[in-house]
């Protein structure tokens, strides 16, 4: 095997007006059903300890979210426990202090309900314990918090720069904007040589409605960027986002590019100056309360903490597409927003010198920031992170 990278074949210009049959497209495929189930690994390990009745109560609404999604077109949360406050998800996560967030112990597990308006713990303990029916005394112990977060949905929304970092715009040449998460490549031949960028479906693949070998650019689109003037590189892999009520685990894709224009590191701005670090290779699983950051195309370097773990989460994609996730992460920052509309894509790591990876951002609402496991990411895509 050359130790030389692989190359696109020549620079693949697709456009509105351009020949999409005739374009030559990478000997790359898509992902098919065994990289989805490479994905579908079992229930987080963080959340087997958990007491019975919590876990009851958190499949409930889990099975109600199920219910939402694969309604008609915009048909979100309209009966039993999605009620309560338009519930939009559920996870695990520890007891706040803060009075307004409902009950629990500091530290100890509680119910995290994620809602679109405001809604007390009893209105939601109410309706669950409606839709649990002949086990509504199990609800009676089970602490609930609830967090406003308004409609949960993607964000799929400034320089340009060679070669490209992670944390930065970028984007498929029909999507507005999003941000590379960091450089990766395949786990075995040939693409273990292809040079590659990790971002979302929705940022990469239009949410489904791309081709194999689309071209992606730096920046963005919304962001100024342009084809064939700013294009790095071209769809590669993608994961489908399922619309029909079942489990998604990850929105991830993959864009193989020209080796010299992107680069390993992330960027961040100090002082106006473009400032470059890694991450680390090795994903590490989700831990509540663990310290966090990230680096996106629109807040730059941020930090928070995880608070919630195990989440199940309606997603809007709008045109009346509702996603429903599953084992998602959940983010707060520790001052302002964790991340905001084009973010999407970027790379979570551990808040410590490792950096090492955690998750890959892909939605929020309200203040909270939603995200992928980065070890389901990598297996699904069947990628390392190149560092």
């Amino acid at each position: 095997m050359s130790d030389e990278p692989e190359q696109p074949p020549g620079d693949v210009v697709r456009g509105p007006t351009s020949d999409r049959e005739s374009a030559e497209a990478p000997a790359a495929q898509g992902a098919d059903e065994s990289f989805e189930e490479a994905a579908m690994f079992g229930v987080s390990d963080s959340l087997a300890a958990m007491p019975r009745a919590l876990l009851d109560a958190k499949s409930v609404i889990e099975q109600q979210l199920a219910g939402a999604a694969s309604r008609i077109p915009g048909a979100q949360a309209v009966s039993d426990v999605t009620d309560a406050g338009v519930i939009q998800g559920v996870g695990i996560g520890v007891g706040e202090a803060a009075a307004d967030l409902g009950g629990g112990m500091p530290g100890s597990p509680v119910l995290t309900v994620f809602v679109a308006e405001r809604a007390s713990p009893s209105d939601v303990r109410a309706v669950v314990s409606s839709a649990m029916g002949a086990r509504v005394d199990e609800l009676e112990e089970v602490p609930i918090q609830v967090i406003e977060t308004g409609l949960v949905d993607i964000q799929p929304h400034r320089f340009r720069v060679r070669p490209a970092p992670g944390g930065i715009s970028v984007a498929h040449y029909k999507v507005t904007a999003g941000t590379a998460a960091c450089e990766c490549r395949g786990s075995s031949d040939p693409r273990i040589r292809r040079r590659m960028i990790l971002s979302n479906n929705h940022v990469l693949a239009n949410s489904n409605d791309a081709d194999f070998g689309d071209p992606v650019c730096q920046p963005g689109p919304f962001d100024g960027g342009s084809i064939p003037e700013d294009q790095v590189g071209i769809l590669e892999r993608f994961v489908p986002i399922n619309f029909d009520g079942s489990c998604n685990y990850v929105d991830c894709a993959t864009a193989w590019c020209w080796p010299d224009r992107v680069r390993r590191e992330l960027v961040y701005l100090s002082n106006g100056t473009p400032t470059f670090f890694k991450i680390d290779n090795t994903p590490v699983p989700p831990v509540l309360g663990a310290a966090v950051g990230k680096s996106g195309r629109t807040t730059q370097v941020t930090s928070g903490r995880i608070i919630t773990v195990g989440v199940t989460v309606n997603v809007n994609y709008g045109g009346g597409r509702i996603a429903r996730f599953c084992d998602q992460i959940a983010i707060s920052a520790h001052s302002g927003n964790f991340s905001a509309s084009g973010d999407s894509g970027s790379s979570i790591w551990t808040w410590e010198p490792a950096r090492r990876p955690v998750g890959l951002l892909f939605a929020g609402g309200g203040g909270v920031t939603f995200a992928n496991r980065m070890d389901r990411v990598l297996s699904a895509l069947d990628i390392t992170i190149d560092n």
